[in-house]
C-alpha cells in the first residue's frame, strides 16, 4: 500500500503522515531524507527527532532508500523534496538524470513485499514562481516526480490548512 501525502509548506503533511503511520503500526519506520547542510539544518533534524517517541525506528538515508528493508513494515518517508534535492545537487542540476534516478530508486522500494509506504511531498509549484533558473528547474523536477508518485499511489491526500482532502483512493472522487 502506498500513501502519498502532499500539500504546501506547513500544511500539516508530516503530522497527518505520522498519525497515519501510528494507526497502521505500533512500530513504524521513519525515513528522513535530509542531507545535513549546516548547523541550522542539524538543529531542525534534532528537533524533528525529538517529536517522535520510542515507537519509531529512525533511519537517515539521503538517496538510496532501496537499501532499507521495508518488507512487511510501515514506513514514513519524509520528504520527497529533500530527497530530490540530493539527486538534483549530485547531478549538477540535471532534471532528467535526477528524475530517472529517483524513479528507479522508488520502483525498487515499491517492489518490496508487503511494504506500506507513507510518502510526504511538497506542492512547490503551487507557491510563488521561483526567481532563479535553478529554482524553476527544481520545481519542474518536483512536479514530475509528484505526478509519477501519485500515479503509483493507492491513496493520495492533499493537505490544505491542516485539513486532509483525499484526492485519490478510498472515499475520493478519483
Amino acid at each position: 500500500m502506498i500513501y502519498l501525502i502532499t500539500g504546501g509548506e506547513r500544511s500539516g503533511k508530516s503530522s497527518y503522515a505520522q498519525n497515519l503511520a501510528l494507526q497502521l503500526s505500533d512500530t513504524p519506520l521513519y525515513v528522513a531524507t535530509a542531507r545535513k547542510w549546516d548547523a541550522d539544518f542539524q538543529n531542525r533534524i534534532d528537533r524533528h527527532q525529538l517529536e517522535r517517541d520510542e515507537r519509531w525506528t529512525n533511519i537517515e538515508k539521503e538517496k538510496y532508500l532501496s537499501e532499507i528493508d521495508f518488507t512487511g513494515k510501515v514506513a514514513l518517508i519524509d520528504c520527497v523534496t529533500l530527497w530530490l534535492t540530493n539527486f538534483f545537487v549530485d547531478t549538477k542540476n540535471e532534471v532528467s538524470a535526477s528524475l530517472e534516478e529517483a524513479k528507479a530508486e522508488f520502483e525498487k522500494i515499491a517492489s518490496q513485499k508487503e511494504a506500506t509506504l507513507i510518502i510526504v511531498t511538497n506542492e512547490i509549484g503551487m507557491g510563488v514562481h521561483a526567481e532563479t533558473h535553478i529554482g524553476r528547474k527544481f520545481t519542474e523536477l518536483q512536479g514530475w516526480m509528484n505526478q509519477f508518485l501519485a500515479s503509483k499511489a493507492d491513496q493520495v491526500v492533499l493537505m490544505v490548512s491542516g485539513i486532509p482532502v483525499k484526492i485519490k483512493g478510498e472515499n475520493s472522487n478519483s
